[in-house]
């Protein structure tokens, strides 16, 4: 049950031949062939990009005769994940170095309109694993469709674990450092050169992603030398905001480990060593790393880092100084983000071994006193650990629940709260808690748990509201509706005011989506000394970078 809604992955295939009458679409490159399905055209697996291993995407190459495109593209190469108790595996998908593949769902007849508004979607899977097949974008063309906003889905792909955030000092002379957030950028720009002859306004873009595709998302909204976040008029953030990251040569080691591991190491360009390293022989060397379900959960090795390019600064230093696109916003997370990777450590038991994890695995550079407040501010007593709101129940070690409090408050919804201190003074901004399934397993509402609510129109207590307000976001830049629209099918249940900062005499409304309750305005200031605590200590760390 956990596996999809966190990774959004599914072994759905559709083969379809082509045949007469079947859409088409020409582009400067080649001719595709998509295919109709009820009232949407789907194009799947288009290339709109090639590369090499370790290299910058670069344009596609001339494709002769007419190409099939109603099957979806490879996934980019998967790591292995850590077993973990009441998780299935990761299922099997085809894989190939050849990945820069997007799918494109539109309205049954967009290509003659070409003023559509247009939702891009990047995938999540803790920038280890993932494929632009894992959030189906039709149902959310489908329901703006019936609620008279039509809209145009992208889901696109790009490469993850070391094919995609490889660090080192010799990643960054190359020159291909980030190419995971570089194949992102690729695909935006292919929208905004050919969405038009979809159907799409390449002025009109949103982007959005979850989990590592949501950090992504916000990565790209902040300013740098790829003026990445001009190709999108406003951001869908669900699980993933401002994230710590690393500098390339603080990432050195997992880059001698590797070019180590392949007997690359007497090689006199270890890049280019690695490069011609056969795919299984690297491909077993990454799986030996560490990952989102193994002892050390966040503190991944592949994710975005400080490259002075792509990745200009340090998120939150970027942060803290505006440096990032005045847009409207809509950012949430589930209430528990960090009970499903506690799973993993159950085995630390006492105060010092909770204090030793904080600091080794999460916070060296910290000092002992902040160690010690860190402890403070989230104490053993169950009763105010994750889940929350669940007394001493679901406590399977004696700090599973501190540990899982931390780990959320820090990797996801810390960050999520630092951005809106400071973006809702600068631009519009919503903000969203779902506490969704609290009492469904002892994880709560965990990580992606919320999935239903943006992916489908009847799977939760909240109905439809999630998917209107996410197509309402993409046409207007406003997830209510506007008042001088008809259309009664897309008004939301409640309106959704927008988060203000409360040092700027704001305030921090939260669209909380509950199981008992329905849906209720709360204000977001649950823990604020504690999360105001890890905020300062993350800035402080990324102004050294």
């Amino acid at each position: 049950m956990l596996a999809a809604p966190l990774f959004g992955l599914f072994i759905l295939f559709r083969s379809s031949s082509a045949s007469a009458g079947a859409p088409t679409v020409s582009l400067p490159y080649g001719t595709f062939q998509g295919f109709t399905e009820g009232n949407l055209t789907k194009y799947l697996g288009v290339p709109f990009a090639s590369a090499s291993r370790f290299e910058l995407p670069k344009a596609p190459k001339p494709l002769s005769g007419l190409q099939n495109a109603t099957d979806f593209g490879p996934a980019c190469p998967q790591q292995a994940l850590s077993p973990l108790p009441g998780v299935p595996p990761v299922p099997y998908l085809p894989i190939s170095e050849q990945c820069l593949t997007l799918d494109v769902i539109t309205p049954l007849g967009a290509q003659n309109l070409s003023t559509l508004p247009v939702f891009v979607w990047i995938f999540p899977g803790g920038f280890q694993v993932g494929n632009s097949r894992g959030n189906d974008v039709s149902v959310m063309v489908r329901r703006s469709i019936e609620t008279s906003e039509p809209i145009i889905g992208v889901a696109i792909n790009y490469r993850i674990n070391a094919f995609g955030f490889l660090p080192g000092k010799e990643v960054g002379a190359a020159g291909v450092s980030n190419l995971g957030l570089r194949d992102q950028i690729f695909a935006l720009q292919w929208v905004k050169k050919h969405i038009a002859s979809f159907g799409g306004d390449p002025s009109r873009v949103v982007l959005g992603g979850l989990s590592a595709g949501s950090i992504s998302a916000a990565t790209l909204l902040l300013s740098n030398k790829q003026n990445s976040n001009t190709l999108f008029r406003g951001v869908f953030l669900e699980s993933g905001a401002t994230f710590p990251a690393p500098t390339l040569e603080e990432g050195q080691s997992v880059y001698d480990s590797l070019v180590s591991a392949n007997n690359c190491s007497a090689a006199t360009d270890t890049l280019d060593c690695l490069r011609r390293v056969p795919f299984d022989s690297l491909m077993a060397t990454i799986n030996k790393t560490e990952n989102v379900f193994s002892y050390e959960a966040l503190s991944i090795v592949w994710r975005p880092y400080v490259d002075g390019d792509v990745v200009e600064r340090a998120p939150f230093t970027s942060v803290s100084q505006g440096l990032y696109a005045k847009i409207p916003l809509m950012v949430g997370n589930c209430d528990d983000e960090g009970t499903l990777f506690s799973m993993s450590s159950l085995n630390i038991t006492t105060d010092s071994e909770f204090s030793d994890y904080v600091h080794y695995n999460y916070l060296p550079k910290a000092s002992q006193d902040q160690i010690a407040e860190i402890g403070r501010l989230y104490p053993s007593d169950p009763t105010q650990g994750s889940p929350f709101d669940t007394g001493t129940a679901n406590q399977l070690s004696p700090e599973y629940k501190r540990l899982a409090a931390f780990q959320g408050d820090l990797m996801f919804i810390g960050g999520r709260r630092y951005l809106l201190e400071h973006a809702s003074r600068t631009q519009n901004t919503w903000s969203w808690l779902s506490k969704l399934g609290k009492n469904a397993s002892s994880l709560g509402a965990t990580h992606t748990s919320d999935e239903g609510v943006w992916w489908t129109t009847n799977t939760t207590s909240v109905g439809s509201l999630g998917v209107d307000a996410l197509v309402n976001f993409i046409s207007t830049l406003d997830p209510n509706l506007p008042a001088q629209t008809s259309t009664a099918a897309a008004k939301l249940p409640v309106l959704w005011p927008q988060w203000k900062t409360p040092s700027a005499g704001g305030s921090s409304s939260l669209l909380t989506l509950t199981d008992n309750n329905g849906t209720i305005i709360t204000a977001d200031n649950f823990r604020a000394e504690a999360i105001g605590f890890l905020g300062n200590l993350l800035l402080e760390e990324a102004q050294e970078k």
